[in-house]
């Protein structure tokens, strides 16, 4: 074993960087790599903005730290922004964590627990989707569909129902058939119904999935038929937004492309880009209402809403908002998505190129007629990962394990047509170096 001090477990290579700016990581040998996934999908205003910095060392100066509950003004500055600019109308009330899966597992108690406040005790499972993922706790695991994530930690994790994820080009009624979103849809209900409507607390899932599925699209039907269900049998929906809201996906948050409106949505690599660890999770009153009639409370993790973070977050949605960020995103976005189809829309190994403003998915096969996916023992996504950082570009491996050879692109905001010019040229050239290397 390597004696290597970071990371934990000792890698077969290492990135060694001694700084970042813009959408450029530098290396410590003075060599440079283009980040053309904001590292995991986070960074939205690029590298090494000044006044971010600036107003968390203002913070962490006025106050070092507070407990969760208390308003400090930082915390007030960042909930009035988000109210005002930022969440769906119907969303008023904010909590905060330093991670997403703190929130994903906070916003799933949250939804049990306002049943229990409510009296409707038998309101205790949760539904997740097949394909998906949502953090790395035991809960958060369990409601997940990364079956490589939670491989060896099933006798830990609660036991959690699944519905399928829609997902047109494997569909099981043939390959891209037009009513896939109502198949998966019409599936959610049956499982309800066998399982008992009253018993059910919650559905989980991301609206355009993230790297777990690489940007799988819903279609046009599925949510908004997934709500009518879920509000007919009472049952609340949680949305998971930490790596497609924030403007990610050329709007505010993910759900407003398919008109959903959900009871409980956590969201945050947006958040705060990178500069600090943050994450919401952002409720309606009438799910908070139970809990404040009892005089229960969201339990609070140390570090949620801290100060500086609070203060980072606010000052990366102002600069989102004067330079128009979102709106870059779904037209830088869509200049992305036309390089890749010019490049690879045809490619003999690529399945699909999917996904909206900035969140592309690449999905990579050994046929792309038959869809036949290469040996899982080939490891192809990582594969490519590393074959475009030899060409000075990092992609973003994704895929669960049962879906597989996943590349995602998501660069900042900010990044520059030259920039989407050699990111779609270099994933060329990365899958075709790596196929021709399989084939020796």
């Amino acid at each position: 074993m390597s004696d290597a001090i970071w990371p934990f477990v000792p890698a077969r290579f290492t990135i060694d960087l001694s700084h970042a700016e813009g959408r450029t990581l530098h290396l410590k040998n003075g060599g440079t790599i283009l980040d053309a996934s904001g590292g995991a999908i986070v960074s939205n205003i690029g590298h090494g903005r000044r006044e971010v910095a600036d107003a968390a060392a203002a913070a962490m100066v006025s106050m070092t730290y507070a407990v969760p509950p208390f308003v400090t003004p930082e915390r007030e500055r960042l909930v009035e922004r988000l109210r005002r600019s930022w969440l769906p109308p119907h969303l008023t009330r904010v909590w905060l964590a330093s991670g997403g899966s703190e929130a994903g597992d906070a916003a799933i108690k949250l939804a049990i627990q306002h049943f229990q406040a409510k009296g409707e005790t038998k309101r205790t499972k949760i539904i997740g989707r097949e394909i998906s993922y949502h953090g790395t706790t035991a809960l958060t695991l369990a409601v997940g569909g990364h079956v490589a994530r939670k491989a060896g930690f099933e006798s830990v994790m609660p036991h959690v129902l699944h519905a399928p994820t829609p997902y047109a080009l494997r569909s099981p009624l043939g390959r891209d058939h037009p009513d896939f979103d109502i198949h998966a849809a019409q599936a959610l209900e049956d499982l309800i119904l066998r399982e008992g409507p009253e018993t059910i607390a919650a559905f989980v899932g991301e609206p355009l999935n993230g790297s777990s599925g690489g940007a799988i699209e819903p279609g046009p039907r599925y949510w908004p038929m997934v709500q009518e269900i879920c509000r007919r049998h009472g049952i609340l929906i949680v949305s998971d937004e930490v790596m497609v809201g924030f403007g990610r996906t050329g709007t505010r948050f993910a759900a407003e492309h398919y008109g959903l409106e959900p009871d409980i949505m956590f969201a945050g690599k947006g958040l705060a880009g990178g500069y600090a660890p943050i994450v919401g999770v952002f409720a309606t009153d009438a799910v908070v209402a139970p809990l404040a009639a009892k005089g229960e409370a969201l339990m609070f993790y140390t570090y949620g809403g801290h100060p500086a973070a609070c203060a980072a977050a606010d000052k990366v949605l102002e600069i989102m908002e004067r330079e128009e960020l979102v709106q870059r995103a779904a037209e830088k976005g869509e200049a992305l998505g036309a390089r890749l189809s010019a490049l690879l829309g045809q490619h003999p190994n690529v399945a699909e190129l999917r996904g909206r403003g900035l969140l592309r998915g690449i999905e990579i096969v050994k046929d792309r007629e038959t869809l036949e996916p290469f040996p899982l023992e080939a490891q192809v996504s990582g594969r490519v990962v590393a074959a475009g950082l030899r060409e000075g570009v990092f992609f973003y491996g994704g895929g669960t394990g049962a879906v597989r050879d996943i590349i995602c692109i998501g660069p900042a905001f900010t990044v520059e047509d030259s920039e989407l010019d050699r990111i779609a040229e270099t994933l060329k050239v990365a899958i075709d170096k790596t196929v021709q290397s399989m084939r020796g």
